[in-house]
């Protein structure tokens, strides 16, 4: 069985392997065109590149969320675990 990280950690940089073939293939073209291509692979890059960035802080305010609420939740425990001995307290005197 292969274990792999919850969120793999990916560079800034790295894009999909078909769009860096992609970005090859203009790269080496001499189509007359090859500017505008290139133009419209680096706003796809550039777009590819800030989903990345967008996932990696929703990812990680998810993460903070969660244990922001795990936190919440053991303190409203021990919150009511108080409330209820002092509730005996009060009925025992």
């Amino acid at each position: 069985m292969s274990t792999q990280a919850r969120f793999p950690s990916t560079d800034e940089d790295e894009v999909p392997r078909e769009l860096a073939e992609l970005g090859k293939r203009i790269a080496e073209s001499s189509d007359p065109t090859r500017a505008e291509l290139e133009m419209a692979y680096q706003r796809v890059l550039d777009s590819v590149r800030r989903r990345r960035r967008i996932l990696t802080l929703v990812q990680e305010a998810l993460s903070q969320l969660r244990l922001d609420i795990k936190y919440l939740m053991f303190d409203l425990e021990v919150t009511r675990q108080e409330r209820d001995e002092l509730k005996q307290q009060l009925e025992d005197t």
